[in-house]
């Protein structure tokens, strides 16, 4: 009897101490398993629908690994979104210099990307998951960036404050229900 407890204190312990080491350089804070081999729903890209083209033979001729007229197109979709004219390329067409020029009013900084994702590795570095929490496989995503969640009742009620009319933002439930 005695036997079978210390094995098993023997073997939690080790667990602890192998979770406990296995933090690695890029802490995880959300723990996403799936035992299904089925079709992972984010590796699959939304195209545009189909359409008829106005002349087939202006139609480009295909070309392995190349792009295909219902290929997604990001940022010339958000160009477009945002009131500018869609073109191919990263050259911004010399009439949307006034978007260019108004989205830029504050500056800009080239490397934006790496210092966030520099600043976010130091987060997630400080906020750890804790030894049972890996061992057990629990998200600490959402604790650990709670301090940074915007209140969005709040931040509602503080633009309606303000005067600014919303009337298709949906009610608070904890408020429904009292």
């Amino acid at each position: 009897m005695q036997a079978g407890r210390s094995a098993f204190g023997i073997a939690a312990i080790a667990m602890l101490a192998l979770a406990g080491c296995s933090g690695g350089k890029d802490p995880h804070l959300m723990n996403f398993r799936s035992n299904n081999r089925g079709p992972d729903e984010f590796a699959v890209l939304p195209s545009k629908p189909l359409q008829m083209p106005k002349n087939f033979s202006q139609l480009p001729p295909p070309t392995p690994g190349g792009t295909n007229l219902t290929d997604p197109t990001p940022k010339a979709d958000a160009v477009a979104a945002l009131g500018g004219r869609a073109r191919s390329g990263d050259k911004v067409p010399a009439g949307d210099s006034t978007l260019v020029t108004q989205a830029a009013r504050y500056g800009i900084v080239p490397d934006i990307r790496a210092q966030l994702a520099a600043a976010d590795l130091q987060y997630r570095r400080k906020h750890r998951p804790k030894p049972l929490e890996k061992v057990f496989g629990v998200t600490t995503y959402f604790r650990a960036y709670r301090p940074m969640a915007l209140d969005q009742y709040a931040e509602l009620e503080r633009w309606r404050a303000a005067g600014v009319r919303t009337e298709s933002a949906p009610p608070d439930p904890a408020k429904q229900q009292k």
